[in-house]
């Protein structure tokens, strides 16, 4: 049996930026639509919490298929050689369960993870936002300038994540890569303060953006925390804001920024609004005021990387691009 094997740099070639905010846009809808399963993830946690070995399957009825990502994350590689998430999408198709490809998850989550937020910057944040902040300066920090830059007219962008050498880095790196001007800011204050988005793609543990700094109008994406120890939005971030999420139950069940708020008291299930593809199905409203903060808290969801290696897969057969390799699983004349 032939499966595909398509490798990091073939992803990158194959998913742009702009396809997978549309693949996202679909991936979410369906997912609203209830033609999916979607599962809670499960973790393999290592001893002395060094790192974990996460599984996520899906299931989406329109295209039909299946697949789970299998990754490890050791957030200690920041700054070293290695990417902080590892692993490997398999899809699979629905009538005979075969598997169809193997796929760089690395890659597939650099891009799809700051396309759902430019899905949810489209319909949460003001249409004249312009001023951006991002905390973080690793691969998501980049994802997401990129993303942003597709779906608002950024006029201003600054950028802050420690060590402050990082940032610097990033904002020289990304300055020269867009044609444009990218500040380093000294602190995660100077960064926000008077911005209309911000994206939080750090891999901190305690908050590293406050509500006291958050500026009405604002739309915040708040992707780095994905697990429920960890959270880069304090209290009264949350609090002030409108919230909105991939998926209610891994929301309720694994998000840290939400959970510990929950903890506090000072917010219920209920202070998460719903989901962005129920927005986009027009069940529920986004946006109601042009002072109003809005929050899409992002836990990443294995529908969405299946819909991206389902995306990958296909265009990679069109341009014959990746390695056929066989791989067991048919027993052709032999079968009884």
């Amino acid at each position: 049996m032939e499966v595909h094997i398509i490798n990091h740099m073939e992803v990158r070639e194959l998913l742009t930026m702009e396809a997978c905010i549309d693949v996202m846009r679909d991936a979410l809808t369906t997912l609203a639509r209830g033609d999916a399963i979607q599962p809670l993830r499960s973790a393999l946690r290592l001893p002395q919490k060094v790192g974990v070995l996460g599984m996520m399957p899906a299931y989406m009825g329109n295209p039909p298929v299946m697949g789970i990502k299998v990754i490890s994350v050791f957030p200690g590689n920041i700054g070293t050689q290695y990417e902080s998430h590892q692993g490997a999408v398999m899809l699979f198709d629905t009538t005979h369960g075969k598997l169809l490809a193997i796929i760089d998850a690395s890659e597939i989550t650099a891009v799809r993870t700051p396309a759902a937020s430019a899905v949810a910057t489209e319909i949460l944040a003001r249409e004249d936002a312009g001023d951006l902040a991002i905390l973080g300066s690793g691969t998501q920090a980049r994802g997401h300038l990129e993303a942003m830059l597709l779906v608002r007219p950024i006029r201003r962008i600054r950028v802050w994540s420690l060590p402050l050498d990082h940032s610097r880095q990033f904002s020289v790196r990304e300055s020269q890569r867009h044609g444009l001007t990218v500040e380093h800011m000294n602190t995660a204050q100077d960064a926000v303060e008077g911005a209309d988005i911000i994206c939080t793609t750090t891999s901190a543990r305690e908050p590293v953006l406050f509500g006291n700094w958050i500026s009405d109008g604002a739309h915040i994406n708040a992707i780095g925390a994905s697990n429920p120890f960890s959270r880069e939005l304090d209290t009264e971030a949350v609090l002030k804001s409108r919230m909105f999420v991939d998926r209610y139950e891994s929301a309720i069940n694994e998000a840290g920024d939400f959970l510990f708020p929950k903890k506090e008291g000072a917010i219920k299930d209920d202070h998460i609004l719903g989901e962005i593809g129920d927005i986009l199905l027009s069940k529920i409203p986004g946006r109601k005021s042009k002072e109003e903060i809005t929050l899409f808290k992002s836990l990443g969801l294995a529908i969405e990387d299946v819909a991206a290696a389902h995306y990958i897969y296909q265009l990679a057969l069109k341009k014959g691009v990746g390695t056929p390799v066989e791989l067991g699983g048919y027993r052709g004349d032999n079968a009884s």
